[in-house]
């Protein structure tokens, strides 16, 4: 309780916990500092893509402390400039700028799209497209982006420049981009803040076809779903997309902040020395940690990652109190008959910890879960959802 009481003292009140502390953990088993052990099945947010003390991570990260923690990107460092190379190379894009979080990944892909219009198209092309429903970050650009209303009450006035469509109406997306002077168009596969919503393969044919006609730029937030959560390394490939800037983070880190942002061919030479930077991006630590991450997420990986999901699916979307299962590959949504957070309570209670998102269930496990594991998880969930 002790850890509980300074925390309620002492750190500004952002966050709305659950009532465990964690002290410990292996995989996809945490231990409480209450003694019990609980089935992890929100991975920090799909951070820790591998689970909780993943030797082969932790042998790569504390390899690279050995050497150096740190170097400004004054200089080089093998890490960064190898991991730059891996995502290239698995992707097809032909650059790459690192930052710290998924919002800061975004943020770099919001001024690329808007430096590359105003020298391809004109400075007053500088509108970007997002969807509504979508989540981008919480800077007050990356908020501006988010197309929920509910993030912007507070923090008024946001900058401008965004544009907000309705998923799964292309004449409105087509009539945006006819009638404003716009740089981009930023979406996820699957929102994952705005509910586990997959955007749909006819939608995201037009995001594409959208882009061709109007001349703008193809942008993909990868932050939660990509690096192999969708059963793909990254969400867009499943729909056959090729966009012309990629943002990711999360899971890239394992574990440690780490920001991607990946650009394609028409934008590859947009930034120049002094255009943008980081003092912490590429941080030779972190990087070291993703170049294992990274060359983990192999086929075999993924069609685990895939067959996982296709179980989960199969067994919740039969348990009588959960209405539909939506998502993508391990990045899951359960629509249920009661409120998310009274569910997830349930979950702590029953040893299984999930993740909210409005009013969903959210399953965000590691990627390599054991599937005993995940089957006594699953049977907890349809055991709370019956109750």
């Amino acid at each position: 309780m002790l850890t509980q009481t300074l925390d309620q003292q002492y750190l500004a009140h952002t966050y709305n916990r659950f009532p465990l502390e964690i002290v410990g953990g292996k995989g996809s088993l945490l231990r409480g500092a209450d003694g019990r052990e609980y089935i992890d099945l929100g991975s920090g947010i799909g951070v820790n893509i591998f689970g909780m003390d993943d030797d082969e991570w932790r042998n790569a990260v504390t390899a690279q402390l050995s050497r150096f923690q740190h170097v400004s990107n004054l200089y080089y460092s093998e890490p960064a400039a190898k991991l730059a190379q891996m995502l290239c190379e698995r992707t097809g894009l032909k650059r790459v700028f690192f930052s710290n979080s998924g919002a800061e990944s975004n943020e770099c892909a919001i001024k690329a799209a808007r430096k590359w219009a105003a020298e391809h198209k004109g400075p007053e092309y500088c509108s970007i497209i997002t969807l509504r429903g979508s989540f981008h970050g919480r800077t007050l650009g990356t908020l501006a982006a988010t197309g929920q209303d509910v993030f912007h009450r507070d923090y008024q006035p946001l900058p401008g420049g965004f544009l907000y469509a309705q998923p799964g109406e292309c004449e409105a997306l087509e009539r945006l981009a006819a009638e404003h002077p716009c740089a981009a168009i930023l979406f996820e596969a699957v929102q994952g803040e705005g509910g586990v919503r997959p955007i749909g393969q006819e939608f995201a044919s037009c995001l594409q076809e959208v882009c061709r006609k109007h001349d703008l730029l193809l942008m993909a937030d990868e932050v939660q779903l990509g690096n192999g959560r969708s059963g793909s390394l990254y969400g867009y490939m499943n729909y056959g997309l090729q966009p012309d800037v990629v943002s990711t983070a999360k899971g890239i880190g394992g574990g440690l902040p780490l920001g991607v942002t990946m650009f394609g061919e028409r934008v590859a030479d947009v930034f120049h020395p002094g255009d943008h930077g980081t003092t912490f991006g590429g941080n030779p630590v972190c990087c070291a940690g993703a170049v294992n991450t990274l060359s983990r997420i192999d086929d075999r990986l993924l069609e685990g990652v895939r067959e996982r999901s296709d179980y989960l699916r199969r067994t919740l979307q039969a348990a009588p109190g959960i209405r539909s299962v939506t998502g993508m590959g391990l990045m899951l949504g359960l629509e249920i008959d009661i409120p998310a957070r009274e569910f997830a309570e349930r979950a702590l209670r029953e040893g299984v910890l999930v993740t909210t998102a409005k009013q969903k269930i959210r399953l965000l496990p590691a990627l390599n879960i054991p599937m005993e594991l995940l089957k006594t998880a699953a049977q907890a969930l349809v055991h709370c959802a019956a109750e």
